[in-house]
């Protein structure tokens, strides 16, 4: 038993040892600056970035997990706004006791997803005033705090143009419009970062808004797959969202149950279908990024 426990606590010794180090060497790397604004300023450390994880594929090995640091420091605005969010006003009672943050972070290409394995909040003496581990798994999209940091660094591994493609001025590309007999003009467009194929389905985020003549009265946001062989598609639901003037911004109901919807050839909606049916085929070589599949 204490051989047992004498193995066990060299093991989370040099863990421990491991881990200070990472946290020197990311306090001490030369920092990247990635983007300011009147809350926050970002940079990462590109000689952090590595793979952690890969998948053999009939492509060749592909990365499926990175890891690297990142840097956010804070305005007073983004400090208070940064210890609402984590609600850590007992914590941190006064917004100008936190000055910046370090964070490891844990990305899957394939999926999209972030998450912040360890956070440091430190004051402007270099001090640590607040940590946090295993944050919770989340989607970068279009609305994410935490896009370009994503961006960045699966470029370092990849190089496939993620940064470029998110500050391209054709991101957005329009999938169709229509204006019902009532005056209602509905336009959906197509988030181009977002689109990866798996099989016959393109995962990809919609923006869909209605007017009445200058008046907004509904958008959704949505995450969608749309089978391109059926001419299918269903909504994910739990990361959807919809907001209208009254309610704002609420979870969107499914009314498929989760099912595949067929798009009527007839309909407006059938020129999206067409519209990502040709962005698919003429940009394979994008959509198929990361991918695992042969």
């Amino acid at each position: 038993m204490k051989k047992l426990f004498s193995r066990v606590f060299g093991i989370g010794v040099a863990v421990f040892a491991l881990f200070v180090w990472q946290i020197s060497s990311a306090q001490a790397s030369e920092w990247f600056w990635l983007s300011s604004d009147a809350k926050y300023t970002k940079y990462f450390e590109p000689d952090t970035v590595k793979v952690v994880r890969k998948a053999q594929t009939q492509h060749g090995d592909v990365a499926t997990e990175i890891e690297g640091w990142t840097k956010t420091t804070y305005t007073y605005a983004g400090a208070a706004e940064t210890i609402k969010n984590y609600e850590i006003q007992s914590v941190l009672p006064n917004p100008s006791m936190l000055s910046y943050s370090l964070a490891l972070l844990r990305i899957n290409p394939q999926n999209r997803t972030i998450q912040y394995a360890r956070e440091d909040f430190y004051n402007a003496e270099g001090k640590i005033i607040w940590s946090k581990t295993d944050g919770r798994v989340k989607e970068i999209n279009s609305q994410s705090f935490d896009e370009d940091f994503y961006t960045s660094m699966v470029d370092e591994v990849f190089r496939q143009g993620e940064t470029k493609r998110r500050l391209a001025e054709d991101r957005w590309i329009t999938l169709w419009t229509d204006t019902s007999s009532s005056g209602v003009t509905t336009t959906v467009t197509a988030d181009t970062t977002t689109m990866r194929l798996r099989g016959a389905n393109l995962i990809l985020w919609e923006w869909e808004e209605k007017r009445a003549g200058k008046s907004v009265t509904e958008i959704k946001f949505m995450k969608k797959a749309v089978n391109l062989v059926q001419g299918t598609e269903r909504i994910m639901v739990a990361d959807s969202r919809q907001w209208t003037p009254q309610g704002g911004w609420k979870v969107i109901s499914d009314e498929m149950n989760g099912a595949y919807r067929m798009i009527p050839q007839d309909s407006p909606e059938y020129k999206g279908m067409e519209r990502l049916r040709a962005f698919a085929k003429g940009y394979s070589a994008w959509v198929n990024r990361y991918s695992l599949e042969s």
